[in-house]
C-alpha cells in the first residue's frame, strides 16, 4: 500500500516528464519561416516556455503581424509538431522512475499540459508513458491556460482528488503559478535557469533541474510533507 493516503500527482509534460521543447522550437521556427520570420532563436522561445501552444502562436501573430488566422497557424503548429515527436520524443529518466514507482503505489495520476490533446497522446503513446499515465487534460479544454489554474483543477476533477490533496509538478514559472492558484502543492523543476523568486511558491524547488531531480527523493518528499 502507498503511504501517500489521498494523494494524486499531477505532472506537466513539456519539460517536466519529456525533453520536447526542441521539437516544439523547431516546429515554430519552420512555421514563421514559412510566414517570412527567420529570425526566431532559441532564447526567443524560451519566453514563451510554460504557456500553450495556442497562446504562443496568438502571440507571435501579434508581434510579427502575420495576416494569417490563428486558427490556421496552430492547426500548422501542431502538425509541425506531431511529426517531429513521432520521431522520437526524449523522457527524462528519473522522471520514468517516477511515474513507474507511483503507478507501483496506486497513486492516481494525471498529465495536464498546455499542448495540444492529440500533441500530448503521441507523446504518451510514442515514450510508453500512456501505459499509466491515462488521465490526461489539455489546455485546450479548458478556458484558461496556465498561469490560471484551469487545468490543473480539470485534471483533479478527473482524478476525483481534492485540490488540496494534489501535487503538481512542473518546470516553468507559469505552471508553478497555476498551481498554487489551483491551491496544490508543487514540486518545481526548473527546466532552464530562471529566478528563484519566480518558483517561490513551490513546495520543493530544485534549481539544479532535472540533474537534480531524483524518484527516490520526490517519493520521500511527499510522504515526509
Amino acid at each position: 500500500m502507498s503511504d501517500l493516503g489521498g494523494l494524486a500527482v499531477i505532472f506537466d509534460l513539456d519539460g517536466t516528464l519529456v525533453d520536447s521543447e526542441p521539437n516544439y522550437y523547431e516546429a515554430t521556427r519552420r512555421l514563421l519561416a514559412r510566414h517570412g520570420v527567420t529570425d526566431y532563436t532559441w532564447a526567443a522561445h524560451e519566453r514563451l516556455v510554460g504557456i500553450s501552444t495556442l497562446e504562443t502562436v496568438a502571440l507571435l501573430r501579434d508581434r510579427h503581424r502575420l495576416r494569417t488566422p490563428v486558427a490556421e497557424l496552430l492547426a500548422e503548429t501542431n502538425r509541425r509538431y506531431l511529426e517531429l515527436a513521432r520521431t522520437g520524443t526524449r523522457v527524462y529518466p528519473e522522471m520514468r522512475k517516477f511515474v513507474e514507482l507511483l503507478a507501483a503505489e496506486g497513486v492516481p495520476t494525471a498529465v495536464a499540459s498546455g499542448s495540444s490533446p492529440e500533441a500530448i497522446d503521441a507523446v504518451l503513446a510514442g515514450t510508453g508513458l500512456g501505459a499509466h499515465l491515462r488521465t490526461t487534460v489539455s489546455a485546450d479544454e479548458v478556458p484558461r491556460g496556465k498561469p490560471a489554474p484551469d487545468v490543473f483543477l480539470e485534471a483533479a476533477h478527473r482524478l476525483g482528488a481534492a485540490p488540496a490533496d494534489c501535487v503538481v509538478l512542473e518546470d516553468a514559472a507559469p505552471g508553478v503559478a497555476a498551481a498554487h492558484a489551483a491551491g496544490m502543492r508543487c514540486i518545481a523543476v526548473p527546466s532552464a535557469t530562471a529566478r528563484a523568486d519566480l518558483f517561490s511558491t513551490a513546495g520543493l524547488l530544485l534549481p539544479g533541474g532535472q540533474a537534480e531531480f531524483t524518484a527516490r527523493a520526490a517519493y520521500d518528499w511527499l510522504t515526509s510533507s
